[in-house]
């Protein structure tokens, strides 16, 4: 999907438009390989710094080449799969053409250009490209954070389940918001060494105003590194506290039985050997059957005893 937007530079108004212009950002969803052979043709460039961000496994980084930069970075995404939520992050390609074009290029839709788009972010201006580009970065590192929030609070209610039910399903779920904060604090890493990188250099033309919101987001993004440790490091504990908790209750349940074999086995032994062909006592007793389970009983019940005196039942 292509489209193209301007900020009016008389009256601010920001719009969709159909043609490329000097100072109009241009929005890449997706792209098929038409689209952005109609970028490349009308901005005059190579689809080489186009194609690198639909690599999902595209690195984050700063990339420059003649008249054009390319920053790479990782955004969060969150997929719904038959209503169960997966956490993961995905790279997002913006590229500065010779401080005329702004490109956003991207696999799929995502939250952070649809904000964009719908322009609910302030003071934002396509003819801006260098305040845009740091725009999407302080956004990208606050949606980071929100989604670090979610999978706490998800984390905390499944493990309040767990605590209930102790199933394998509830283990998965938290081995899953585990790695979604592997996967998250990697990223962010990533992104923190794209924006320290902007922060030592000139790479793009940038304002006082700019420099602000430069550190602004990289005091969001050290902040999301931090909490995402954080959870990482509690639910980490937490998993491994269950993971004890379920190996005694498996190790109690056996005591417990390998108890009860005992005390079940008693009857059959003493019942096993009365039914041999071999003189025994109470043989010809008229009351020998009697006395055969009443000895059986004695005896379970004091192995009984002697069992819970042991803490074995």
């Amino acid at each position: 999907m292509l489209n193209i937007y301007k900020t009016d530079l008389e009256t601010n108004k920001f719009e969709k438009i159909k043609e490329f212009r000097p100072g109009s950002w241009i929005s890449l969803i997706n792209p098929t390989e038409t689209e952005i052979q109609t970028v490349c043709s009308n901005l005059n460039i190579d689809d080489e710094f186009i194609k690198y961000p639909l690599d999902y496994e595209e690195q984050a980084r700063i990339d420059i080449e003649d008249d054009m930069t390319l920053f790479v970075i990782d955004i969060p995404v969150i997929e719904d799969e038959k209503g169960k939520k997966s956490y993961s992050t995905m790279p997002l390609g913006l590229i500065v053409v010779r401080d005329e074009y702004f490109i956003s290029v991207c696999l799929r839709k995502n939250r952070i250009i649809d904000t964009f788009e719908k322009g609910r972010v302030k003071e934002m201006y396509t003819y801006k490209k260098t305040r845009l580009l740091l725009q999407i970065l302080y956004l990208n590192a606050s949606y980071y954070l929100n989604d670090l929030k979610k999978i706490n609070k998800e984390a905390e209610n499944t493990v309040v389940a767990l605590q209930k039910s102790m199933r394998n399903k509830e283990l998965i779920q938290l081995l899953d918001y585990q790695n979604s904060l592997v996967y998250i604090t990697t990223s962010l890493k990533a992104n923190e060494l794209v924006m320290e990188k902007m922060a030592r250099g000139k790479v793009l033309k940038s304002y006082e105003e700019d420099d602000e919101i430069l550190e602004d987001a990289i005091i969001e993004n050290r902040q999301a590194i931090e909490m995402g440790k954080i959870y990482s490091d509690i639910l980490s504990g937490t998993m491994d506290a269950h993971a004890s908790i379920i190996s005694n209750n498996l190790n109690g349940v056996m005591k417990l039985l390998a108890s009860i074999t005992i005390v079940l086995s008693l009857p059959t032994l003493i019942a096993s050997i009365w039914g041999m062909n071999v003189p025994l006592p109470f043989a010809n007793n008229p009351h020998g059957f009697i006395i055969v389970v009443a000895i059986s009983v004695l005896i379970s019940v004091i192995a009984f005893i002697w069992l819970k005196k042991k803490d074995m039942l």
